[in-house]
């Protein structure tokens, strides 16, 4: 990510926060329409999870100034999500699900710069967390 990308992800990320729990509420029906095999993994009641969900984004948008500082708590998070039963295929997915939840949040605001943006910040912290939770992927996987 360039030093640009990250100012364009926090600038857009503060534009959605005021509405983080509609959308987090849009990111995850969308995860469900998208994969929906996923929604065991998940509480009837979503309410602390959309909150866990906006206040994790919240910290890793803020931790990009300063990868390093951000990548044990990515780290444990991925490890984590492991024992959820999160596999590699699932990263596709919830990036999808992210960036339709930001486009819809942002709606005029969503231009193909601030597409770019969150797909490099989600593709560099998705990549670290699989290789953390499931190691490195092998040459014909690549």
């Amino acid at each position: 990510m360039t030093p640009d990308q990250v100012k364009i992800v926090q600038q857009s990320f503060a534009k959605v926060a005021p509405i983080a729990d509609q959308a987090a509420t849009i990111f995850y029906n969308r995860l469900f329409e998208v994969a929906p095999s996923v929604k065991v993994m998940f509480p009837e009641d979503m309410t602390e999870q959309r909150r866990k969900l906006m206040a994790t984004l919240a910290v890793v948008v803020t931790g990009l100034s300063d990868l390093p500082s951000i990548l044990p708590a990515a780290s444990a998070l991925a490890i984590r999500h492991v024992s959820y039963g999160a596999r590699r295929e699932h990263y596709p997915v919830v990036g999808a699900a992210l960036l339709y939840t930001l486009e819809k949040g942002l709606g005029e605001a969503w231009t193909p710069e601030v597409a770019s943006a969150w797909s490099a910040a989600y593709g560099t912290l998705s990549g670290y967390m699989m290789s953390e939770a499931y190691g490195r992927p092998s040459q014909a996987a690549e």
